[in-house]
């Protein structure tokens, strides 16, 4: 919801802080007090562009500012996630938009934020139904969503798109390689002398570094031979080897360990120490009788070493890159000689896979077609509840179709003609029609053009698809326009049933609606130094009544008017126990 609403020099109004409940809240206040001036301020955290000439006179700049519990939605999330906005506030997300004469800047969570993302974000927040192009219903791609929603097919819809990615995979997948055909062709032969070059070779894994290990040592054969003869004769075969030596001096520990115990640790240490090299004697008796000088296998490693850098020169510098430049040409290669086998596999899986996406597409719209059916009956009956009894409204469906469609729906018989192109919801267009008076076909619903008549039709709307409805905050103006007496009545009650799901800011001047509001403002025009100023203030349960009133009788309020006003509010008091 919109916990708060701050504006500062913006139009008339100098500085305002607003807390909104939640449920209805009611705005109002004479013609010309500024009420529209609030809902332009309010669009302009909605990312509005915006006319430098709202910055009231003598300021420098005016400051509208949102803050909005409730709004840990994934979309949200990933929208702030996408352009590097801190989510940590989240669910609490603030809207803030600063307007100078040199034009303005929009904020979210204190971050710079372009209007095309202020108007991403508030969109899954707040529906302002005031001018035309705030009217999501307006907009025929809601149309579609608001159906799917209303009907509960969200399961249907992601089945569908599972389908359509994977077609969308396939295809995609077969036009590169259509598109690589010439250049594939036109590099077989080049890969086939590469292949052969290095399968020649055929080097292997990690054995650049054996060879270079065995090359050391085939060069160092006479001196590995010559140094370990000497390092076995020092240690264990000369008159004075150290094995001998440390034979005698154990001896000598083992006599003096039997006088005093303090020589046990070093005779430990010397039996250790004989041990360690008896064991390097023989490992170097051992290496020496091994070692090999062999001339020959000495040139076929140099000989093996000057071919792998060879090709590491023409392939990528490393034995690593040439492996991976070899098994990446080797691909193209076999994709060359069996193109045409590739292209008839690929063709093979995108015709099964448009099977299924079809089938997915035909089950969809058959539950939209029951779900449209409902949808009609159910908002002619509030339209009728709302003044407008002689309404008609329809769902109507469309396709298109496209020569290279991935839907082909079939008959019982399995056959089928036409091709229709796929959507990401669907191979349904969804369009609202609409007819208010006997006699007048039904017009598409963008081209209402009665503003009142749109607030109360999309009132119904938001009636009808409440429970199912995302967005939490509704805001409507001039919804009573034209209408009076039960009419009123039944606008006002419908609004405070749907309250139940949404928040609501709504402007009115009819007393049986603001009579019903939980939370009340009056908008007022004040002049203070001989400068106009608009304020606005929340009004407590007696004030609230007096405002009734005055919407009833005028600014002389009378003791019948408050007394209807009174009636009034008590009628809301005793249904709000349906309340949730």
């Amino acid at each position: 919801m919109l916990q708060s609403l701050y504006v500062r020099d913006y139009a008339l109004i100098e500085e305002l802080e607003l807390e909104f409940g939640s449920g209805l809240n009611i705005l109002t206040g004479e013609t010309g007090a500024g009420k529209s001036i609030l809902l332009g301020a309010l669009s302009m955290i909605l990312g509005e562009r915006a006319n430098t000439d709202v910055v009231r006179t003598g300021a420098k700049k005016a400051v509208v500012e949102g803050i909005f519990d409730d709004a840990d939605t994934d979309h949200i999330r990933a929208k702030l996630e996408a352009n590097e906005i801190d989510t940590e506030p989240l669910p609490r997300i603030i809207l803030r938009r600063q307007i100078t004469d040199r034009g303005s800047r929009g904020f979210i969570n204190d971050t710079p934020a372009t209007l095309d993302v202020m108007r991403a974000v508030s969109a899954q927040l707040i529906d302002l139904h005031g001018q035309h192009e705030h009217q999501s219903l307006l907009d025929t791609d809601e149309h579609l969503r608001l159906l799917d929603s209303f009907g509960g097919l969200g399961g249907l819809v992601e089945h569908y798109q599972s389908k359509y990615d994977r077609v969308d995979e396939l295809v995609e997948e077969r036009d590169a390689l259509a598109a690589r055909e010439r250049e594939l062709r036109q590099q077989k032969e080049l890969y086939e002398f590469q292949i052969q070059e290095i399968d020649d070779v055929d080097p292997q894994p990690g054995e650049e570094d054996e060879l270079h290990s065995e090359r050391r040592v085939l060069e160092n054969a006479e001196h590995l031979f010559s140094s370990t003869s000497q390092l076995y004769e020092m240690l264990y075969e000369s008159e004075d080897a150290v094995h001998d030596q440390l034979v005698v001096a154990r001896n000598e520990l083992q006599d003096l360990a039997r006088i005093d115990d303090d020589f046990e640790e070093q005779l430990e240490e010397v039996k250790t120490a004989t041990i360690i090299v008896s064991e390097l004697a023989n490992f170097l008796q051992d290496y020496n009788a091994h070692i090999e000088f062999n001339p020959q296998r000495l040139e076929e490693i140099r000989e093996r070493i000057t071919e792998i850098e060879k090709l590491k020169r023409k392939y990528g510098g490393t034995l690593e890159a040439v492996l991976d430049h070899r098994e990446e040409i080797g691909e193209k290669y076999d994709l060359a000689e069996d193109f045409e086998g590739n292209l008839e596999r690929l063709d093979a899986q995108i015709e099964e896979a448009k099977d299924e996406l079809t089938d997915a597409a035909q089950r969809l719209s058959a539950k939209r077609r029951e779900v449209a059916e409902r949808i009609e009956g159910a908002i002619v009956a509030e339209l009728e509840t709302l003044g407008m009894p002689d309404s008609t409204f329809e769902v109507r469906f469309s396709r298109q179709e496209s020569d290279d469609g991935w839907i082909q729906p079939k008959d019982e018989s399995g056959e089928g003609d036409a091709t229709y192109r796929a959507f990401r919801r669907g191979m349904d267009q969804v369009e609202f029609y609409i007819s208010t008076n006997v006699g007048i076909p039904p017009k598409p619903l963008t081209q209402v053009a009665s503003g009142g008549e749109i607030s109360r039709i999309m009132l119904a709307l938001k009636t009808i698809l409440a429970k199912s409805e995302r967005l939490p905050i509704l805001v409507f103006d001039e919804i009573d326009t034209g209408i009076s007496g039960d009419m009123a009545r039944r606008v006002g009650e419908s609004m405070y049933n749907l309250a139940r799901y949404h928040q609501i800011i709504t402007i009115t001047h009819l007393p049986q609606i603001a009579a019903l509001g939980d939370t009340h403002f009056k908008v007022e025009k004040v002049v203070e130094d001989e400068e106009a100023k608009t304020q606005i203030r929340r009004l407590d349960p007696q004030e609230q009544a007096a405002q009734v009133a005055t919407l009833i009788s005028g600014t002389d309020i009378t003791d019948a008017a408050l007394e209807s006003a009174r009636e009034l509010m008590a009628t809301g008091e005793r249904e709000e126990g349906g309340r949730g």
